[in-house]
This record gives C-alpha cells, sequence and structure tokens, in this order.
C-alpha cells in the first residue's frame, strides 16, 4: 500500500479499493460508487454527511441522476459553464444515484479541474469522493501525509514531491437545484452566478 504509481493506482481504484490522488481543491479520497461504506469506515464519517461524485465527463454522471427531471437541460447548461472546475453541484438523484449516500434523494457532481486527477478519472470512471482527512480534521495536504495518515489507501506517489503542498486548499463551492432554482449550500473557491 502507500504511495503508488498513477497505473497501480488505477488498478487499485478499479479493483474496489480506496485510493487517493490531487484535485484542484484538496486532495481527494475516492472508492468505486458500489463501495461507499469503506470510506465512510476509514474517515470516521457520519453517514448523514454525503459523498461527491467525480468523474471526467458530465455523461458519466446520468445513470446517477434523474434524467427525467424537467430541468436536465438546465443542469447540463450550468455544468458546461463551471465544469471542469471548484464547483460541485447538488441534483436530484436517479434510484441508483439515491443508493450511493443513504437517506438522501440529491448528488453531489463534480468534475476536477486537474490534469491528474482527470487522467486517473477516464480510466476508472465515476468515483466517490470526499476530502482526505479524518472526520472534523482539517484536509491533509500533501501524498505524502495522506500515505503517512492512512496506510491502507493507495496514494499516487509519481507526480513529484509527495510533501509538496497539492490544490488551492479552498473547498469547492457548493450549488444545489431546489423547487426555487439555485442555491449555494457552501461558498468555496468559486463565484456562482
Amino acid at each position: 500500500m502507500g504511495l503508488v504509481s498513477l497505473a497501480s493506482l488505477v488498478a487499485a481504484a478499479r479493483s474496489g479499493q480506496l485510493v487517493s490522488f490531487p484535485t484542484d481543491t484538496v486532495p481527494a479520497l475516492a472508492v468505486r460508487p458500489d463501495r461507499s461504506g469503506d470510506i465512510y469506515t476509514l474517515k470516521q464519517r457520519s453517514p448523514n454527511k454525503p459523498l461527491i461524485l467525480m468523474a471526467s465527463r458530465w455523461q458519466e454522471f446520468l445513470p446517477f441522476l434523474d434524467i427525467e427531471h424537467p430541468a436536465l437541460l438546465v443542469w447540463q447548461k450550468v455544468a458546461e459553464q463551471y465544469f471542469a472546475g471548484a464547483v460541485t453541484l447538488v441534483l436530484p438523484a436517479s434510484d441508483r444515484g439515491c443508493k450511493l449516500n443513504q437517506g438522501f434523494t440529491t448528488l453531489g457532481v463534480r468534475i476536477p479541474d486537474h490534469q491528474t486527477a482527470i487522467a486517473i478519472l477516464q480510466q476508472t470512471g465515476a468515483m466517490l469522493t470526499t476530502s482526505a482527512n479524518l472526520s472534523n480534521q482539517p484536509p491533509l495536504r500533501s501524498m505524502g501525509e495522506i500515505s503517512d495518515t492512512f496506510p491502507s489507501v493507495m496514494t499516487l506517489g509519481d507526480s513529484g514531491n509527495v510533501h509538496e503542498i497539492v490544490g488551492s486548499g479552498a473547498p469547492s463551492t457548493v450549488v444545489e437545484w431546489t423547487a426555487d432554482g439555485w442555491i449555494v449550500r457552501r461558498q468555496g473557491a468559486v463565484k456562482f452566478q
């Protein structure tokens, strides 16, 4: 385990193991959508805190979203405007999407603006993600810190200096679609218009 190459990380992610890689905001802990419980256990995270689905392109989110919803084209237009980037859109989920976060009928989706993250997600498909840290602790900012804190996680180690701070450190802006339109739930790195 520990620090691994990109190829090893992709293989581990595909096989259902927990992985960590840099993004444009803070490094992500990620796992296949069918293994969400692994992240909750590792982080000691409350099940009422939903995970975000990350992918390399919008089409990968569609099986997890309510594509019968009359606002689908509105969501797609906003996604085209803000993706890739530090914005998470919280949208009504499909039955499959509702299974990702117990008790939620919505799902946060995001495409990170980070070359390495995109390269990984292009090979793994959509991954459930959260910041790399123990619950209620500040996000870990270097791949070396993540590997030390979570030795069981396959952490990307071939992207240069493993002690280098990665990402902006600012969280993504979280915006939810509601009956009244868009509501900013968390102001983060990007100003949402």
